[in-house]
């Protein structure tokens, strides 16, 4: 299965932590939920992009906020060999199959097998502002068999979800994606 690129299309990046994008290119999770950072504006955060490459985000707390291993380690992330400390390698690019908001906590918890996220975690983000909900999306996924490395940046920034790619920059993203192995996900699809 390929990816559904066409020729127009610029490429956007979707905020996301770390090892949650290393679960979704393992196949462990097939669904993202997310509230919205403080930038996303009045109406709060939107699906906005159907595809796009995840921007792996990284921060030492995040081991502790996620289910562990299955031998009951905590989770890791080891950068790529030989790159710099201001070189941001995407490796993962996802399709929306579906997207919603739930606003039932019992909703919430069908999705658990499908991501990785303590309960703890997901109910504080669930109860945060004015109205209870998360916004989620099943997604599909194929990993780059040669990351697109791309140099940090000020536009990377901030605590908002979605900015757009420089797509002539790094080597350029279409070789890479046409050679992308399709992730078939372990968890499976939830059914909603």
């Amino acid at each position: 299965m390929q990816p559904a690129v066409t020729p127009d299309w610029r490429p956007v990046a979707f905020k996301e932590w770390q090892l949650v994008a290393d679960a979704i290119a393992s196949g462990e999770q097939s669904v993202i939920l997310r509230k919205g950072g403080i930038s996303e504006g009045k109406a709060g955060f939107q699906w906005l992009h159907d595809r796009f490459f995840l921007f792996p985000s990284l921060f030492h707390e995040q081991a502790v906020q996620v289910m562990p291993l299955p031998d009951g380690s905590l989770r890791s992330f080891q950068p790529l060999p030989g790159l710099a400390e201001d070189d941001v390698a995407f490796q993962v690019y996802v399709e929306t199959l579906a997207t919603g908001r739930i606003t039932s906590w019992e909703e919430v918890t069908r999705l658990a097998p499908y991501h990785i996220w303590r309960e703890e975690i997901i109910r504080e983000r669930f109860e945060w502002g004015d109205e209870p909900g998360l916004s989620w999306a099943t997604v599909r996924a194929w990993r780059l068999r040669d990351p697109w490395i791309l140099k940090d940046r000020a536009t990377f920034g901030g605590c908002r979800s979605w900015f757009g790619l420089p797509s002539d920059e790094g080597g350029g993203w279409q070789d890479r994606l046409a050679g992308a192995e399709f992730i078939e996900p372990r968890c499976g699809f939830p059914a909603i």
